[in-house]
């Protein structure tokens, strides 16, 4: 488990996202809203599928926002909770990444590469 795991705020633009994710060399951001609660979770191929959306539809990549492109559908786990059925979980759901919450609050994160 990576403990504090960068975040980024959904209102952030793509492009901030994206420099985050190629200067620390990331597969993806946990998302988190103004009072700090996960708010969903952003890849690389989201971000990578946004830019081409846009520059297909004649748009500007520079307008999207993280809210617009991230995954809302966010599954969880708890320090305490088996490595083995985290994993499981992911691979069940092709997610790459689990935040990792205690009392409500982001403590970690839980990514394939930890696995």
């Amino acid at each position: 488990m990576r403990r504090k795991p960068l975040t980024i705020n959904l209102d952030a633009s793509l492009s901030e996202a994206i420099e985050i994710i190629f200067e620390y060399k990331l597969t993806g951001l946990t998302v988190t809203d103004a009072s700090g609660q996960v708010a969903g979770i952003l890849s690389e191929l989201d971000c990578i599928k946004a830019v081409l959306n846009a520059i297909y539809h004649d748009g500007d990549p520079e307008h999207s926002r993280v809210r617009d492109v991230m995954c809302k559908e966010v599954v969880t786990c708890q320090p305490s909770d088996d490595i083995v059925q985290v994993a499981e979980s992911m691979l069940a759901s092709r997610q790459r990444r689990r935040p990792v919450i205690e009392n409500g609050r982001l403590v970690g994160q839980v990514s394939s590469s930890n696995v």
